[in-house]
């Protein structure tokens, strides 16, 4: 009978425990990499590839997903306000919308399910191939050569996409808004500017870079710490993009109450 409840407390402290314990070697993994950024050599063409890679070719996907979420917002809120007689109000909620949480939260999330697991794939691939130690017999460091332009790319990238994402996003409500939902074009674009403030726009850029650091973080971590061959390395990829989430949606409240917390 004690088993019956003592077992699953036992489990429940071991995954606090074995939490604790990853959130420290993320802890110290990235701080180590972020150390290398003011001690040379620095590998300035692995960082550019990266950050092509992050920018550029995550682009397409990005502003998809911001356009069509700005036609949805403007859609839904349009559906929403029309029953308090509110319909002006709804260029200033998805611009203020897009720019605060939707634009940085979706890129990252987007972001995050298609670099993160290719971080994670491409190093824990070389980990299981003892290409890493290679570089190690070759006197370069693993950390700087794979980990430090990997993520100082994405901290960079991110905020790029996320201003792309927001002008987009508000392009898309502004379409569904003069075209289907009958608003005056100038009226839309002038309710817009007026409500938004410069504030709006940089703590979304803020959380933008902080994702970005996560995500490149969380990445490289998986597929540096990876076991157990071509298995270890599809764990790690799955790690990668879910702790990525995780810590995307929880750092977002944590940093919404930092920059809007009264």
């Amino acid at each position: 009978m004690a088993s019956i409840v003592l077992d699953p407390l036992a489990a429940l402290g071991r995954a606090a425990i074995g939490a604790c314990r990853a959130t420290g070697e993320v802890g110290l993994f990235a701080l180590e990499a972020a150390s290398h950024l003011f001690r040379p050599p620095f590998y300035w063409r692995l960082f550019w590839r990266a950050f092509v890679e992050i920018a550029w070719f995550s682009l397409p996907v990005v502003a998809l997903t911001a356009v069509f979420t700005g036609m949805v917002l403007a859609l839904q809120s349009y559906t929403g306000f029309a029953r308090f007689n509110a319909q002006s109000a709804i260029a200033s909620v998805v611009v203020i919308s897009l720019t605060r949480e939707l634009g940085p939260v979706l890129a990252a999330l987007m972001v995050a399910g298609r670099i993160g697991a290719a971080f994670a794939a491409e190093i824990g691939t070389m980990r299981v191939t003892d290409q890493i130690d290679a570089l190690t017999t070759l006197s370069t460091d693993p950390m700087k050569y794979l980990v430090t332009p990997r993520i100082l790319a994405a901290t960079l990238a991110l905020p790029l996409l996320v201003l792309v994402a927001d002008i987009l996003g508000v392009m898309g409500g502004w379409l569904i808004g003069t075209y289907k939902l009958g608003f005056v074009p100038a009226a839309y674009l002038k309710s817009t500017f007026d409500y938004l403030e410069t504030m709006d726009v940089v703590s979304g850029l803020a959380k933008a870079g902080v994702f970005g650091f996560v995500i490149g973080t969380m990445g490289t971590w998986c597929g540096y710490t990876s076991r157990g061959g071509a298995q270890g390395v599809g764990g790690a990829t799955t790690l990668a993009v879910v702790a990525s989430s995780i810590l995307i949606l929880a750092l977002d409240y944590a940093l919404t109450e930092v920059f809007f917390a009264r």
